[in-house]
C-alpha cells in the first residue's frame, strides 16, 4: 500500500498542511534512535524538496547531536481526523545555528522573521524520497488546541536562564555526542 515519490506534490502539501503533528526520527552509528513530536506551527514547506521547523529548546537536543554526527532526517505526518493516512519525509537533515546568517535569512523569509519563545535552530531537511502508506490503524483524535506550557516556560527563563539551561542540558546528546550548539559561541 506504498507509494514512493521523489518529491512533495499539492496533495501531499495540502495534507501537511491540515495536520498538526509531525514527529521528527534521527540517529547515529552506535546511539539510540530519536523520535520526537512536534507542532506543525514551527514547520514551513520550503518547496516540493524541502522542509524547515523552528526548533525550541527541550530537554535534550539529540536531533541536532544525529544530524551532526551522521544526517539522516525523517519527518513523519499521520492523519488522526479525517482520511487516513502516514506520510514521511526522508533526506538528508542540518542545523541552522540561531544567530548566523542562514538562521536569520530562513526565519525572515520562511517564519515572518518571529521568533517563538525558546527558539533554539532550525533544522533543515533537503527531502530526498517521500513515501505515503495507508494509516488504516491510526486512531482517530480530536484536536484540542495547542500547549502554552513551553512559551510560558521559556518567556520566565529569560535569554539568559534559556543559554544556561541549554548550556546544561542541550550540549550534547544522550550518547555523549556534541550538538554543535555553542560552536563558535
Amino acid at each position: 500500500m506504498a507509494k514512493q515519490f521523489p518529491r512533495l506534490d499539492e496533495r501531499l502539501r495540502e495534507f501537511i498542511g491540515r495536520q498538526h503533528v509531525f514527529f521528527t526520527a534521527s540517529a547515529a552509528a552506535g546511539t539510540r534512535v530519536n523520535v520526537s513530536p512536534r507542532s506543525t506551527r514551527e514547520l514551513r514547506i520550503l518547496g516540493d524538496d524541502a522542509a524547515a521547523y523552528l526548533d525550541l529548546t527541550g530537554s535534550g537536543n539529540e536531533t541536532a547531536a544525529h544530524l551532526r554526527a551522521d544526517g539522516r532526517l525523517t519527518l513523519m505526518l499521520c492523519a488522526f481526523e479525517g482520511l487516513p493516512m502516514i506520510l514521511r519525509l526522508y533526506g538528508r537533515g542540518s542545523v541552522l545555528a540561531r544567530g548566523g546568517a542562514d538562521y536569520a535569512r530562513l526565519l525572515d523569509t520562511a517564519f515572518g522573521g518571529t521568533e517563538p519563545p525558546g527558539a533554539r535552530q532550525i533544522v533543515h531537511l533537503a527531502i530526498d524520497l517521500v513515501q505515503t502508506s495507508c494509516g488504516y490503524a491510526v486512531p482517530l483524535f480530536d484536536y484540542d488546541g495547542e500547549r502554552e506550557n513551553l512559551d510560558r516556560w521559556a518567556a520566565a527563563k529569560g535569554e539568559a536562564g534559556l543559554d544556561a539551561y541549554r548550556r546544561e542540558k542541550n550540549a550534547r546528546s544522550l550518547d555523549g555526542l556534541p550538538t554543535g550548539l555553542f560552536d563558535g559561541a
